[in-house]
This record gives structure tokens, C-alpha cells and sequence, in this order.
């Protein structure tokens, strides 16, 4: 969620687009969506609630960074084909290649690392939920590292609100914060945070063409891992993974992330950032939809509560409730 992250990096921001990166509060309020707008807005949410569920059954056969590499180097063979196809080129120096190294790595590599090992000890749908925090580290970050995304008073109200709804999430984990589970959740935070980094130096790629970007980071990403994966699982050494487990990453490659982009973008071009942006509200109800469905995942009051307040903090960060909430209220005539 990215979330909006810059555009020009679109997902990702494959895991949640509002939060990589929320925009400025416009003076004009943002583009209509159209019928055709709501319904590939939740297919997008659907796809990308899918890559945890589809993460979490990879990494049951199969080590986290074997299904990084398998997610991003097939995503780049399509996302090249694309940027082939469509006329574009991809930067021909070293130096051109500088800023997509750096989206690869806190774009794609640690936050996708992190996230699928969390899911070895973690359910998908609470790695969904924790992950929708991506929005909240992008405004800490923005604050700290730009001159012109400062925080006003109701995004630290959105931030305060979205970091007691993690509280609420991790509970009595924060009290065992060594045990695997609740190891398992600061990773997923943490990926959170890469993201939000990611969002923050992804402006530099504004005037980019998202494909190119998409393509030349995914493929840094792919360059950079195949060694790093090889060498420290060794997947040839494994057992043959399950049919499913080699499915799903397929799943992830092409489904929630070269198909991901399209749709991102098509959104992205009719109903703008901010519209988009609101499918990382709606990520982590598809994760847990699907958790539940087919994972035997169970609902927990505390996780829906703590979503709940992430969700909260969320749109308050966006403002356009509270601006429309002013805009309602009846002018008071002076005395």
C-alpha cells in the first residue's frame, strides 16, 4: 500500500499503494470513480490480498528468499516483454541504473523478505493487517527527509491512531517481543517501513515512465537476490516442492505483481492517486477473507479492532472525511 506511493513506482508497491507515500492534500477534491473505477478497485485489493495468501502457502515448501527471487525475476521477464513491446528502453548506463539498485533493494527485496519469512510464523491476514501500517512510516519518514510533506495535526492524529491500532494487534506479543511471533510482526513492520522509505526516495523517478520503473526495479531487484538465495538456501538441495507451493509463486509474479501494475495503473490514469490509494483499506479484509477461507485462519477480535484503528488513522491521514465533515457542517451566522 504506495499509498500513495510515488506514481511513478506504482506498487507495491506491490503489497499496499496508499501507504507508500500519501500524497498532499490537494485544493480541489479528487477525481469522481466511476462504476468501472470501484470494480477494478477491488480486484486490485483482491490481487494484492492474494500475495499473502499466496505467500503463505510458498513458503511452506519453499524458503522465503527462493520465493523473492521467483516473484521478481519472473515479474521482470514480463515487465521487460512490456516495456519491449510498447517501445520504451531501459537506461543503457550504470548511472541510469543508480536509483531502480536502490528501489530494488527497500522496494522489493527487504520489505518482500521480511514479510514471507514473517509468514512462516505468522497468519497472512495479520501480516496484511500489519503491513497496511506502511502509510503511517511514510509520513514519519516524509517529515523527517523532505521539506515540503511536513506533518500537520491531523496526520500525527492519523499516526498516533494507526500505532495504537498495532498495539492492539500485537497484544501480549509486545510482552514476548523474542518470540517467534512476535519476531515475526516486527519484520512485517519493518518491511512497512522500508516501504515507506522506498515511497519517499521513489520521488526522484518522477517523470519516468511506471513501466520502466516497474521493469528496471524488479530486474536490480532479480540481479542482486539470485546470488544471495542461492547460496544461503540452496533450493536445488531441497525436497520437490508441492505443486501448490510452485503455483503460488507463479501466482505472485504474474497475478499480484506484472498484473498488479496494469491495474494500477489503468486506476491510477482515470481516477487518480488519491482514489487508488484507498485499496489499502480494502487489502487486508481481501487477506483475511482468504486466510479464512482456505487457510484455516481464524478471525481474532483484537487484530479486528487494532485494523479497525489502522483503517481510522488511515483516513485521517487521507482527509478527505474530516474535509468533507467540515464542508457539512452548517455555517454559524455572527451575533
Amino acid at each position: 500500500m504506495r499509498n500513495g506511493r510515488n506514481v511513478a513506482i506504482g506498487q507495491q508497491q506491490l503489497e499496499t499503494p496508499i501507504g507508500k507515500g500519501t500524497e498532499r492534500r490537494a485544493t480541489t477534491s479528487a477525481p469522481r470513480m466511476s462504476a468501472r473505477d470501484w470494480l477494478l478497485l477491488g480486484l486490485l485489493s483482491l490481487i494484492w490480498g492474494g500475495s499473502f495468501f499466496f505467500a503463505k502457502v510458498a513458503v511452506e515448501d519453499i524458503g522465503p528468499l527462493t520465493v523473492v527471487l521467483g516473484r521478481v525475476s519472473i515479474a521482470a521477464v514480463i515487465l521487460n516483454l512490456l516495456v519491449v513491446s510498447r517501445g520504451l528502453t531501459m537506461p543503457r548506463r550504470l548511472a541510469g541504473w543508480t536509483p531502480f539498485i536502490v528501489m530494488g533493494v527497500l522496494n522489493s527485496i527487504i520489505p518482500y523478505s521480511l514479510i514471507f519469512w514473517g509468514e512462516i510464523h505468522i497468519a497472512s491476514g495479520l501480516a496484511a493487517i500489519l503491513n497496511a501500517t506502511t502509510p503511517l512510516f511514510t509520513m514519519l519518514v516524509a517529515h523527517v527527509a523532505t521539506t515540503d510533506e511536513r506533518l500537520t495535526p491531523a496526520r500525527v492524529g492519523g499516526v498516533v491512531i494507526g500505532l495504537l491500532g498495532v498495539v492492539a494487534i500485537m497484544g501480549g506479543d509486545l510482552l514476548q517481543i523474542t518470540s517467534s511471533n512476535g519476531l515475526a510482526q516486527l519484520a512485517v513492520l519493518a518491511a512497512s517501513l522500508s516501504y515507506g522509505i522506498s515511497g519517499v526516495y521513489g520521488r526522484r523517478l518522477k517523470g519516468t515512465p511506471p513501466m520502466i520503473s516497474a521493469g528496471a526495479q524488479m530486474t536490480a531487484a532479480t540481479v542482486m537476490l539470485a546470488p544471495i538465495a542461492l547460496l544461503v538456501e540452496r533450493p536445488w538441495a531441497t525436497t520437490t516442492p508441492e505443486l501448490d507451493s510452485v503455483a503460488s509463486v507463479l501466482a505472485l509474479a504474474i497475478l499480484s505483481t506484472a498484473i498488479a501494475y496494469l491495474i494500477f495503473f489503468r486506476i491510477l490514469a482515470s481516477a487518480g492517486a488519491s482514489n487508488v490509494s484507498l485499496v489499502t483499506l480494502l487489502v487486508p479484509v481481501s487477506s483475511l477473507t482468504l486466510g479464512a477461507l482456505f487457510l484455516d485462519e481464524s478471525f481474532v477480535l483484537a487484530q479486528l479492532g487494532g485494523m479497525a484503528l489502522i483503517a481510522a488513522g488511515l483516513l485521517l491521514i487521507d482527509g478527505r472525511v474530516l474535509h468533507r465533515f467540515r464542508q457539512s457542517r452548517p455555517a454559524i451566522a455572527p451575533s
